[in-house]
């Protein structure tokens, strides 16, 4: 078949998806993935998995995706750029405080644990030390400020509210490309490979330290997409319908399940 025009986010907890790819890749940033995947100037990318809910055009590689089960690690406050930080039905935004005495600042959340039913979120525009930091970035900062603050992770919030997985990011491919079976398929072979030789991914590895990335690609993530992240992955679409974020689009309860098993390949 043809080399299809493939983009891919930067981002390390993508290296299990994408490293042998006989092709060119594009590497970019998710905004930037997603814009140009619904222009038509690539064929299929790893983007954001409400791009399929808002979008739902597209058909979505069967059982490969970037998913957690518990704290994901890279991902630590974006408020009002991508809606799946979604509660239970509403978004409750706080002030961020510092912790009394000598404990350190709470980063992302205000101090404390967050309610149960519910995620506590910072006002970015009324707090100065709030900011957006997802993928690499998250974990650098991470890294960097381990003693400064105490930091909430989403994706462990989201399981202890719904105990389910949450999918971050799916391979989506545009209607008209022919063959997606295939495509769909090689990118599953390279998965499989890849993660069976996870450890010679992690000896290429050149930014990040070797044991952190182990633990990071075994304990914190998951690049499945089967029964259960599916199940985490309805109840997002469910609270995006009750936040009303599809205005003019998206799918409906209704067609969902129908929707979602038709356009796996």
């Amino acid at each position: 078949m043809e080399s299809p025009r493939i983009g891919c986010v930067k981002y390390l907890n993508a290296r299990p998806l994408i490293r042998g790819w006989p092709g060119a890749v594009d590497f970019d940033h998710p905004s930037a993935l997603c814009q140009r995947l619904a222009a038509g100037e690539l064929d299929i990318a790893l983007v954001s998995s409400f791009e399929f809910l808002r979008n739902p055009i597209y058909r979505i590689v069967d059982d490969v995706s970037i998913s957690s089960d518990g704290p994901v690690h890279s991902l630590l406050a974006e408020i009002g750029l991508n809606p799946w930080l979604i509660s239970n039905g509403e978004f409750r935004k706080s002030a961020q405080r510092d912790v009394p005495g000598s404990a350190p600042k709470a980063f992302g959340a205000v101090a404390g644990s967050p309610p149960q039913d519910e995620f506590a979120v910072a006002n970015l525009s009324a707090t100065p030390n709030a900011r957006l930091l997802i993928g690499d970035q998250a974990i650098r900062f991470r890294q960097r400020h381990a003693g400064e603050f105490s930091f909430w992770d989403l994706g462990e919030q989201w399981n202890k509210l719904v105990d389910l997985p949450f999918v971050y990011a799916l391979w989506l491919i545009r209607p008209e490309v022919r063959d997606s079976e295939s495509l769909a398929e090689r990118l599953r072979k390279l998965r499989n490979e890849n993660l069976a030789d996870i450890d010679k991914l992690v000896a290429e590895e050149e930014e990040f330290d070797h044991d952190f990335c182990r633990r990071y690609y075994r304990e914190n993530l998951r690049f499945s997409f089967g029964k259960e992240e599916k199940q985490g992955l309805t109840e997002f679409h469910k609270r995006c319908l009750n936040l009303q974020l599809f205005p003019g689009g998206g799918l409906g309860f209704g067609a969902w399940d129908l929707e979602l098993a038709s356009r796996c390949v």
